[in-house]
């Protein structure tokens, strides 16, 4: 009779053998991460394949330690691990235990771990960072001595100054002899005291660029007293030395402008500063011509002349207010005078002697104005307009003129 068995019996049969297997136990596989999922419980699913098959894999919460950068699609890897069934599906899979990655990856990682460390250090601190001079005399180049990146930075900055000395340290910046040769670079350029310098070279792989990657290359840029502008590839190459730098520039192009200052524009502006100061000057001059004309004007205005002169008309305003005052009271006293003075002609003995009346003294001299007073025989003076004469009474009658 025939032996039927369980699916959980097949199963575990199955994952028996599997765990019997030594070499299952602990195994490395190469291949290119697909279907990668983050679980939100820390574990981390994906696929490894390669031309001709793919494995299922997990990486449990507590294996992430072994993880030591982000997984993504695409990447090459080299997961380690064991090989084993999932009993309930029937469905063996590699459970990783560590992952690193793989060829160019190998380098990546080893980017990471420097990256890391020298920032740890603080390398890479802003309050390290050297500001690069606005105006140079000498610039310094470490790059290869042929090829686009020292063309374009020489084209560059003689374009925008000419008047730049340019000295170029010609490096090797590729290969195993390349970080040493960078550094030495460095250092030649620093002794030399140019202004500011521009390490940097060409595109290329990682690899064509890892010089510039090396910590000897970093430690140098660092420990620099002359200003460094990183120039390592394209805009998208980042290396280790564009974060100890004191500034990045995308390409040696961008160094070059960076570097040195456009003499044209240089030209330009200083033109215009002095057309911006000629304006103030004569704005200024201007305004303390006229504040100069005010005190002019108040000082002609507080001199000891022109205090005697304003004093001189004040007097001379005075004496004429007091000629017109004394002419008025004259004017008054005269009218004043020639009323009194036709008063007194109205009571004057000669103008009534002129109306006919007659002004009579006796003997003495005394006036004879009373017929009480009058003897027969007695002599007498009568006065009249144009003359006196003398005369004697000869007789009195009494006359009553009130009656």
């Amino acid at each position: 009779m025939r032996n039927v068995y369980t699916v959980a019996q097949i199963n575990s049969y199955i994952k028996n053998m599997f765990a019997e297997d030594y070499m299952l136990r602990s195994v490395f596989v190469k291949g290119e991460i697909s279907n990668c999922k983050y679980h939100s419980s820390g574990h981390i699913y994906f696929t490894l394949k390669d031309e001709k098959g793919i494995i299922a894999c997990v990486m449990f919460a507590g294996s992430r330690a072994g993880l030591s950068f982000q997984l993504e699609e695409g990447q090459q890897v080299v997961v380690g691990g064991t090989i084993d069934v999932y009993e309930r599906d029937g469905k063996y899979q590699l459970y990783a235990k560590q992952i690193t990655l793989d060829g160019a990856g190998v380098l990546y990682e080893k980017f990471d771990r420097l990256k890391r460390k020298l920032e740890e250090m603080g390398m890479f601190a802003p309050e390290y960072k050297q500001p690069i001079p606005r105006y140079i005399k000498t610039l310094g180049v470490v790059t290869a001595p042929t090829g686009a990146a020292v063309r374009d930075i020489i084209n560059i900055a003689t374009r925008r100054n000419p008047y730049v000395q340019i000295i170029l340290y010609p490096a090797i910046v590729q290969g195993e002899h390349a970080p040493a040769s960078v550094v030495n670079g460095i250092h030649a350029l620093e002794r030399l005291g140019v202004d500011v310098m521009i390490v940097g070279r060409g595109g290329g792989s990682i690899e064509d660029l890892w010089a510039f990657n090396e910590e000897i290359v970093a430690q140098a840029a660092f420990d620099c007293s002359v200003p460094i502008i990183s120039a390592v590839g394209h805009e998208t190459d980042t290396t280790i030395i564009d974060f100890v730098a004191d500034l990045r520039a995308p390409t040696p192009s961008a160094a070059a402008e960076l570097a040195v200052y456009d003499f044209e524009l240089l030209l330009e502006k200083i033109a215009l500063y002095e057309s911006t100061l000629n304006h103030h000057m004569e704005k200024r001059l201007e305004l303390e011509k006229t504040k100069l004309e005010n005190h002019r004007i108040r000082f002609q205005y507080l001199s000891p002349a022109n205090q005697l002169q304003q004093k001189r008309m004040y007097c001379m305003d005075l004496e004429g207010q007091l000629s017109g005052l004394m002419e008025k009271h004259l004017m008054e006293n005269r009218h004043r005078m020639a009323l009194f003075a036709e008063q007194l002609k109205g009571l004057s003995p000669l103008e009534k002697l002129s109306q006919g009346y007659a002004y009579v003294e006796n003997e003495k001299g005394q006036v004879f104005n009373d017929i009480g007073n009058a003897k027969t025989g007695q002599a007498i003076r009568v006065y009249v307009k144009n003359g006196v004469a003398d005369a004697k009474i000869t007789g009195v009658t009494e006359v009553n003129y009130g009656a």
